[in-house]
């Protein structure tokens, strides 16, 4: 949900202050991305990578474009999916490197309280 509002509203920032510069829409989408990797729940950590492309394209409908109508704005919508790709990836792949390091560490943390959790009740492993 963050992400989403965040992108909406730089959309609508960068339709109406930068005539459409993609890098400025292209580094808030990677720095949303790269919040959504560290503040997503431990518990909906998968939910990051597939929640980042549904908000660059959420962010783009505000700057669409001068397209006519409803399948104008749609046009310009996926065009600039197309045209700008690789902040898409770059954001998406972010966030999924940061959600698989959380996921690594939660693994790690987990396996350690277990071990220790059989030191306290004088279990040794056989």
């Amino acid at each position: 949900m963050l992400a989403g509002a965040v992108m909406l509203a730089v959309g609508g920032i960068e339709g109406l202050l930068t005539d459409g510069a993609p890098v400025f829409y292209g580094i808030f989408f990677v720095l949303a991305c790269v919040a959504c990797g560290l503040w997503v729940r431990p518990a909906e950590l998968f939910a990051a990578p597939v929640v980042a492309p549904l908000a660059f394209t959420l962010g783009r409908l505000p700057a669409g474009g001068d397209g006519d109508g409803f399948l104008g704005l749609l046009r310009d919508v996926f065009t600039n999916l197309a045209l700008q790709a690789g902040w898409l990836y770059a954001g998406t792949l972010t966030a999924a490197l940061i959600v698989l390091a959380r996921k690594a560490a939660l693994a790690v943390l987990r396996r350690r309280r277990r071990g220790d959790e059989r030191r306290v009740r004088g279990h040794r492993p056989g």
